[in-house]
């Protein structure tokens, strides 16, 4: 039996470690996502009611090409978003809060997804990130609500085209 839980524990490392890894760098920092074909790597950016948010989205086929890496088999996600959210005036990281995004397919499908935090990951001050089913090509309309630590409720919504 503890041969079998250890195998398991094992198999179960192996399997989490790319993807960590992978999103450990995916949440890196913005410099280093200049050469995503926006400005330093952000897809989108406005000014909500004093607050900055700065959206990028990443392809997973592409990023794991450039990382020299297979997906993982049965994956079904293709895109990662993260965004970032700072005092428009300070510039201060703003890292507490909720964020959910809402993607409106070209064929008017929808999916939801709630962003987990990734506050103070390799240099990100404060990011909230998922990953993304957007495999068709055309127009994705991206609608977000967010809550940060002031209680306000704010919104942003953009298109983004997958090529």
């Amino acid at each position: 039996m503890k041969k079998l839980a250890l195998i398991i524990a094992a198999a179960t490392l192996a399997l989490a470690t790319p993807l960590a890894s992978f999103a450990a760098m995916e949440h890196g920092s913005m410099k280093g996502m200049e050469h995503m074909g926006h400005k330093a790597g952000v897809a989108h950016e406005e000014v909500v009611d004093g607050v900055k948010a700065s959206f990028m989205i990443i392809s997973m086929d592409e990023r794991m090409k450039e990382l020299k890496m297979a997906k993982p088999a049965g994956m079904k996600e293709t895109h990662h978003i993260m965004v970032e959210f700072t005092d428009a005036r300070s510039g201060k990281n703003l890292s507490e809060g909720a964020v959910t995004v809402k993607i409106m397919a070209p064929d008017k499908s929808e999916q939801t997804k709630d962003l987990m935090a990734m506050a103070g990951m390799s240099g990100m001050g404060a990011g909230f990130g998922a990953d993304l089913e957007m495999p068709k090509k055309g127009k994705y309309g991206v609608m977000t609500k967010f809550k940060l630590k002031d209680g306000k409720v704010r919104s942003a919504k953009f298109w983004y085209t997958v090529k």
